[in-house]
């Protein structure tokens, strides 16, 4: 029995590296010289394709393009220099910046960490395996780690991982900091303040008995809030019509490739295209001629959307509706008082910009959601049961140094060719792991939209979450299982092999501990793999050889249609959750291998550092944000950071516990940071979160508010316009073609042919001459200079604050002008009569501006005055005797108070804006403020020193940056 534990013990010892110095060495330098000429690339390509390397030059939001940037081999490197987070807050909006600022935080934090690390940790695990470890059971990557410590030095690995906690908490309390007054900066800018959604409320779950108009206004009746509302709005159901428009739409996309395929380089290709219909895997099926296909598949559809528009009963409501309130500052104490409170079933929130809508989810029920919850958990469920097929196929050739004892070909291959064995097993596995990697964040996003998200922004959020708990289940705790697994049946096969009783099998089972120790920490080999891979993936991001390729490849072989070319020329937008979940699982392995194996914690550090430079280089000059939401991600990644915190005492706990086998406490001087961390959170919860969420006014901000009267919000249908269903007055999909390959159509369609306009919404309403073929079906042409997106029609769809006060000329010109610019020159046509009397009322425009009310209106329409007769003891504040003059009356100074008339009776006491902690106000009487007086700016210069130190200016637009269009 001892020839076998002594047997066991020298495998344990002698074989128990992941992969070899040698392995993880020629990952390292393979890495490294590829990022080198990959960013060598990148200086030489970036002047000559600057459609790819710098978008946002040409297309950018307002008055707020991008730093200049020069064609010099370094010439990007200035403005990320000189750049700051100022004027990045005003050019790439706070999303941006706030990601910007957490790979920051990453980046000193593992600076810090590294030193601490590197200065304390390190020489004394050297120290102790110099001295105590025999020199054939160690090697230079051995020696770094806390593997073969043992004793009262282990109190100083402990000792760090106190440190370390500390910093942590240090680190995130600035950024916090920091981040509450970029989030008050954002919510008193003039671009967030002029937003319609900001001053409107989501209600979702309305019972059937309030599925109306009325009905939303008796729940908010019956919420007892301080401020009414001006216009409320149940939304309609619209059956399958978004499924077919989006069926349009694509077959539109289908057919255009065709075409321009087929007439590719302005001359008839050999044969017409087929296309195999009711085919399964390109089997069977009947073939058809394309063209005829899909022409006749588009006068089907477009006849269906016809015909189903007019049959849509729009008296059926949903179970969804919107409440627009008179100022942003009354939205958000009215939301954050209904926090948590569900009045009549409901839950009432703040509204999302309607372009964040995910619609298809929002008539969803409970039950359904439910439903659809359980589902989506089982998949994901099922994607990380079988992803554990992979991780054991990289888990073999992680271990493939102890495998080749046992596997004759690869001892054969090792001792033949060390240098091919030592690279094929440093590089092959973290290489197979990115591979099926790539597809992971494809799968959590469609999973979490069929679970239920709402918007793009919660979507984000939920993809973070659950992509980020994928990652630590299976690449950390899967993958670290399967390895000690790996590792405890080699020691029985070679137990079996020494000819050892199952009695003496069972009896060195007590080796496990000592299995599970070395397992988990030698597996800091295989990460030191995994970041130079990272490391170069960044860097091949910001070459964007692979988009290269593909334009190239797409252009010469299959023809680019105009749509493509159209879409392709605009800034990509930006993958937060995707690029957030790298950083922070990242960020988790390098914080739980720092107090063991300090190297990875620097490999982390460089990765960081690497990535703060590329990143803001492509929120500067390349990437967008989809939709604005002003750094919403921030709290769910600082929550994954603070868990990943704690991962990295788990495992101390559980190295220090396997050291002593758990006999003695020892394992619990390790517990105390873990209750830090617990203790932390729960103070960003009380102290943080509030104002992070929402915006808390001061009483000038309430009394100096815009605010917008019902009478104008009723009028002009705002709410309806901007909430409504998109599916309801979604433009079609008008096929386009080249203009040099509109002759060729007369030799593609056999019949007559009949010259036309069409009127392209994706051109601003602009008419493009077009082509009548056979069936119907009219084609547009576009000729070589509009293949671009223009940058005015750009700057209008991503650059709106409020519909209502968009430009008349940065939207559609009058009478069917063909173009969206306004150049100097003649008049366009109906200019002097808009100027006398604006736009007829058959042609007025939802982005038009509205009429305004008389400013002698009264604020309050006279159902919501109470009567003095009912309660005349309880009177608190009348109207103001005048009101704030605004340049076009749509807006007027709020009162501190507006009460509701249905609670002012003489059984209930009249509503006191003392009673609300959100609005401690005195009751004096109202003085309107002097025409020259400073505190009539808003927002308020006491109320915000962080707006008033940074400047911006009022041209362009943030909050309204991430409307994309749809």
């Amino acid at each position: 029995m001892s020839g076998v534990a002594d047997e066991a013990g020298k495998l344990i010892d002698d074989n128990s590296r992941t992969l070899a110095p040698v392995a993880v060495g020629s990952q390292v330098a393979l890495m490294s010289i590829i990022s080198v000429v990959t960013i060598l690339a990148f200086n030489l390509l970036r002047p000559k394709n600057k459609v790819i390397y710098e978008p946002k030059v040409k297309y950018h939001v307002g008055n707020k393009p991008p730093p200049r940037i020069s064609d010099s081999l370094l010439g990007w490197l200035p403005p990320l220099i000189h750049t700051k987070e100022p004027e990045l807050l005003d050019k790439i909006g706070l999303d941006a910046v706030a990601f910007l600022r957490f790979n920051r935080l990453m980046r000193w934090l593992f600076l810090g960490i590294v030193g601490l690390t590197c200065a304390v940790l390190i020489p004394i695990n050297v120290t102790f395996n110099l001295k105590n470890v025999d020199a054939k059971k160690r090697d230079i990557l051995s020696m770094l780690t806390i593997r073969d410590v043992s004793g009262n030095l282990l109190y100083a690995h402990v000792a760090v991982t106190y440190l370390i906690t500390l910093m942590i908490i240090g680190v995130i309390h600035i950024h916090w900091t920091a981040m509450i007054k970029l989030r008050h900066t954002w919510f008193r800018s003039p671009e967030y303040l002029e937003s319609f959604y900001a001053r409107t409320l989501t209600i979702t779950r309305i019972p059937k008995k309030n599925k109306s108009d009325e009905g939303l206004r008796a729940i908010f009746e019956s919420t007892k809030v301080p401020y009414p509302t001006t216009s409320v709005h149940i939304n309609r159901k619209v059956g399958k019509l978004p499924e077919l428009i989006e069926y349009h739409n694509t077959t539109v996309r289908e057919f255009e490739a065709v075409l321009v395929k087929y007439l590719k380089n302005g001359r008839l290709g050999k044969k017409r295209p087929t296309i195999r219909v009711g085919a399964t895997c390109g089997i069977g099926g009947m073939k058809k001629d394309a063209i005829d296909f899909y022409t006749a598949k588009l006068q089907r559809t477009e006849a269906a959307i016809e015909e189903y528009r007019r049959q849509i009963d729009t008296r059926k409501a949903e179970n969804y509706g919107f409440a627009s309130m008179a100022a942003v500052p009354y939205a958000h104490v009215v939301a954050k008082r209904l926090k948590g409170k569900h009045p009549k079933g409901t839950k009432i929130e703040l509204a999302p910009n309607p372009k964040d809508i995910i619609w298809n989810n929002m008539n969803k029920s409970p039950s359904e959601l439910y439903h659809k919850k359980t589902i989506g958990f089982l998949w994901l469920a099922a994607v990380c049961f079988f992803n554990t097929v992979p991780l054991l196929f990289i888990s073999i050739l992680a271990n493939l140094e102890t495998l080749r004892d046992y596997v004759p070909f690869l001892n054969v291959w090792a001792n033949a060719s060390p240098g091919s064995f030592a690279f094929i097993s440093g590089v092959l596995p973290p290489t197979i792991s990115a591979i099926f990697g790539f597809f992971l964040p494809i799968i959590m996003r469609w999973l979490t939209k069929y679970m239920g998200a709402l918007t793009h922004s919660k979507l984000d959020r939920a993809v973070i979450a659950r992509y980020y708990s994928f990652l630590i289940i299976s690449q950390l705790v899967i993958f670290t299982l399967i390895g000690v697994i790996f590792n405890s049946v080699r020691e029985i096969v070679l137990q079996i092999g020494a000819k050892a009783s199952f009695q003496e099998i069972l009896d060195n089972l007590n080796t496990l501990p000592q299995t599970i120790h070395r397992t988990y920490i030698n597996q800091a080999s295989y990460w030191l793999t995994f970041f130079p891979l990272r490391g170069f993936l960044v860097v091949f991001d910001l070459a964007q050889i692979i988009n290269l390729v593909w334009i190239s490849f797409k252009t010469h072989v299959f023809g680019r249609t105009p749509r493509d070319i159209r879409e392709w020329t605009q800034p990509p937008e930006f993958q937060y959750a995707i690029y957030y979940t790298n950083i922070l699982f990242m960020g988790a392995v390098g914080l739980v291998f720092a107090p063991l194996a300090p190297l990875v914690a620097v490999a982390a550090a460089i990765i960081f550092w690497m990535g703060s430079w590329v990143y803001k280089y492509q929120l500067m000059f390349v990437f967008v944000s989809k939709v604005e939401s002003g750094g919403r991600l921030w709290n769910v990644a600082i929550n994954r950071l603070l868990f990943s915190a704690v991962l990295m005492q788990l495992l101390m706990v559980l190295t220090i516990g396997l050291q002593y086998r758990f006999k003695s406490l020892q394992w619990l001087s390790t517990i105390p940071p873990i209750l830090f961390i617990i203790a932390y959170k729960i103070y960003i919860n009380h102290a943080y979160l509030p104002a992070f969420r929402y915006f808390i006014p001061t009483d000038d901000e309430i009394r100096l508010a815009r605010v917008h009267s019902e009478r104008a919000d009723a009028r002009g249908s705002r709410l309806q316009r901007r909430f409504g269903h998109p599916a309801l007055h979604a433009e079609l999909f008008t096929p386009m073609l080249h203009a040099k390959m509109m002759p060729l159509l007369s030799q593609v369609y056999h019949g007559r042919i009949a010259n036309d306009e069409a009127k392209m919404e994706e051109y601003g309403g602009q008419k493009l001459e077009a082509q009548v073929v056979p069936g119907g079906i009219k084609i547009a042409a576009v000729s070589q200079n509009e293949l671009a997106y223009d940058p005015a029609l750009y700057q209008r769809d991503r650059g709106e604050v409020d519909w209502d006060a968009r430009s008349m000329t940065s939207t559609v010109l009058l009478d069917g002008t063909d173009s969206i610019k306004s150049p100097p020159g003649p008049k366009l046509p109906g200019y002097d009569q808009y100027l006398v009397g604006g736009l007829h009322q058959h042609y007025q425009s939802e982005i038009e501006l509205t009429k305004m009310d008389n400013m002698q209106e009264p604020l309050l329409h006279p159902r919501d005055y109470y009567q003095q007769s009912q309660a005349p003891s309880q009177l608190s504040l009348s109207i103001p005797p005048s009101l704030h003059q605004e340049p076009f009356g749509t807006s007027r100074e709020a009162p501190i108070h507006r009460p509701y008339s249905p609670y002012l009776s003489e059984q209930s006491p009249a509503y006191s804006p003392t009673q609300s902690p959100e609005l401690q106000v005195d009751h004096q009487p109202y003085q309107r403020p002097a025409a020259h007086s400073l505190s009539q700016q808003y927002p308020p210069r006491q109320a915000s020193p962080y707006y008033n130190q940074h400047t911006r200016q009022d041209s362009g637009n943030m909050a309204g940056r991430g409307a994309h269009r749809t």
